[in-house]
């Protein structure tokens, strides 16, 4: 999507409907990735809706008003929770508001994300030049270890070794 649209002037994003997406979180995000969030709405011409809730209900909340939705682009990876054993696409599991789950990089290792974002100059949250890796909330994200040097300062997320094994080192369960 990102290279689409840099190929579109602003004129003709201006003349194209937002593309809806929605965004379920429970946690309370880092000021720079809600920053990066918005600027990315802009950019990308985004009509996006955010629920502070936990993600079957949140997309419930988004399904109950957007009856029209069938399917939903997700940006899960193999490597990710529950992604070993999803197929590109995908109906939502029993018990689960109802739609397809599209997932268009389930295959893509770590450093090929790193490699498209850089290669395209895809822009991305700043906290990932600051080593952290995998983001979620602010009360259980740290900069991931295996990327301090040794002096003490971090290196950026793209120049992580064996990111697929460890993207998520920076990650706290919430009772840590």
């Amino acid at each position: 999507m990102a290279l689409l649209y840099k190929k579109l002037s602003r004129e003709e994003l201006d003349s194209i409907d937002r593309l809806n997406t929605v965004l379920v979180n429970y946690e309370h995000y880092f000021p720079e990735l809600t920053a990066f969030i918005e600027s990315s709405s802009q950019t990308y011409g985004l009509n996006l809706e955010q629920y502070n809730d936990t993600m079957k209900h949140g997309f419930q909340r988004y399904l109950e008003q957007h009856g029209n939705v069938k399917a939903i682009v997700v940006g899960t990876r193999r490597t990710d929770p529950y992604g070993s054993s999803l197929a590109p696409f995908q109906p939502t599991d029993s018990g689960w508001p109802s739609f397809m789950r599209v997932h268009p990089v389930l295959n893509w290792q770590y450093d090929e994300i790193w490699c498209f974002l850089r290669l395209a100059n895809v822009p991305y949250c700043s906290l990932y030049d600051m080593g952290y890796t995998s983001l979620g909330g602010v009360d259980t994200t740290v900069k991931n270890p295996w990327l301090k040097t040794d002096g003490g300062e971090y290196r950026p997320a793209y120049e992580l070794a064996n990111g697929d094994e460890r993207e998520r080192d920076g990650r706290l369960q919430p009772s840590q």
